[in-house]
């Protein structure tokens, strides 16, 4: 690697021999013409080679010293376009994205509007994983991550909030036109319920401010919301699911929700990404759509 004194040779070089003397050399870098020939001399003596005639009039370059001025200007040349590139990067959504979502969530609800992003940003590449668990930012070199839940407190993370999940207790119309509705939580234990498995265990149902286990064993123990889903579209009974997952069916009476004066509190969503004080504009503006343009997005 060049030291800062080799580079600084270099760039003595080429002004002097742009400038065709040491005197206008120093005065543009804003150094001594004595400073400017020492850096030039020791240039020469590393190099082993004389690089300039010089006379008490004029500077001109050797021959070797014409060869080594064209390979210096391409590099400083090659140095600024990078520096220049690297400046747009900053300014302009380029290159690439690592990005961890939830499963369904991550699927259904933010992929459209990163696809949207993309559109609009053609430079920006995008790598998604999904996975419901947390995620070790640093070891799976994640830029950005969508959290649903509340967080923990990290001095190392970053978090913006873009939306809020509710949850809803409804079952396929064709099962409450046999069955009918509860009209209490403990009316649950008289209908047929599908339960969601995580880790081994049926997950909670959730009402109001509390944690409610299912009053009753649901004959269905599923361990994939989609699955989950599917059976109760299918008339299998009530399950607890995100309002996101089932709004359209709600809406259109396919499904029929269930003790909605009892929901419990919305669960926030978050934007989390490593905290630093430099943000790329790639990740500035994928936060920003999820954050503004995410109409789609369930809130509060």
């Amino acid at each position: 690697m060049m030291s800062i004194e080799r580079f600084n040779g270099v760039r003595a070089f080429v002004q002097a021999a742009q400038a065709g003397s040491f005197s206008e050399a120093a005065r543009q870098l804003g150094q001594s013409p004595s400073s400017i020939g020492k850096a030039i001399s020791r240039l020469e003596q590393r190099l082993d080679v004389r690089l300039f005639h010089r006379t008490t009039r004029s500077l001109s370059l050797t021959d070797e010293g014409l060869a080594f001025h064209r390979s210096c200007v391409l590099a400083l040349d090659e140095l600024e376009h990078a520096e220049a590139a690297l400046s747009a990067r900053r300014h302009m959504p380029a290159g690439r994205l690592r990005i961890a979502l939830p499963v369904l969530f991550g699927r259904y609800q933010v992929m459209p509007i990163l696809l949207k992003l993309m559109q609009v940003h053609p430079a920006l590449e995008l790598e998604a994983v999904f996975s419901n668990r947390p995620v070790d930012f640093a070891e799976e070199g994640i830029d950005l991550a969508v959290r649903i839940g509340a967080l923990e407190d990290s001095p190392s993370l970053a978090a913006r909030r873009i939306g809020a999940q509710g949850l809803v207790v409804c079952a396929a119309a064709s099962y409450v036109a046999r069955r009918g509705l509860p009209l209490t939580r403990d009316a649950l234990a008289d209908h047929d319920c599908i339960g969601m498995l995580r880790d081994g265990r049926i997950e909670p149902w959730r009402f109001d401010t509390v944690t409610k286990e299912l009053p009753v064993t649901p004959r269905l123990r599923l361990g994939d919301l989609e699955s989950v889903l599917a059976a109760m579209r299918a008339g299998h009974g009530f399950a607890q699911l995100p309002t996101w997952l089932v709004a359209t069916e709600l809406a259109n009476g396919e499904l029929v929700a269930a003790l909605p004066q009892q929901a419990a509190d919305k669960l926030p969503i978050h934007a989390i990404w490593p905290a630093s004080r430099a943000m790329s504009a790639r990740l500035r503006v994928t936060i920003d759509a999820l954050r503004v343009d995410a109409g789609s997005l369930p809130r509060n």
